[in-house]
């Protein structure tokens, strides 16, 4: 278990956001001691990239952990490249609610608001 962490990633989860994240932990029974958030990047989506969120367990061998308060997030080497400096946070407005993510180093967008162009 090398549950590596590095000061070269900034993510940003906003308050909104981790009481967000912390309600689907406790709905799936996923402790805070080892379990947390995996954040990643993923080749598609209408720019080129899409953002994925998905609650864990437990963190990969080769994962950076970084800790927010009162869960973990996880980011795999792939995704690292790409999610340093984004803020994750949730909305809630008469077009629904989700989690948004603001990324300064994102070269073009589109209106889905979870894809990019880096």
């Amino acid at each position: 278990m090398s549950s590596s962490t590095t000061s070269d990633i900034e993510l940003t989860v906003t308050p909104g956001a981790a009481v967000e994240v912390k309600k689907f932990m406790e709905a799936e029974g996923v402790t805070s001691e080892q379990g947390g958030l995996r954040v990643s990047v993923q080749p598609g989506g209408c720019s080129g990239f899409k953002y994925g969120l998905v609650i864990e367990d437990k963190s990969a061998d080769d994962d950076f952990v970084l800790d927010n308060e009162g869960f973990k997030v996880f980011v795999d080497p792939f995704s690292a490249q790409y999610i340093s400096g984004v803020t994750i946070d949730y909305v809630s407005s008469m077009q629904g609610s989700g989690f948004t993510f603001k990324n300064p180093n994102a070269t073009g967008g589109c209106g889905c608001g979870t894809s990019f162009t880096a």
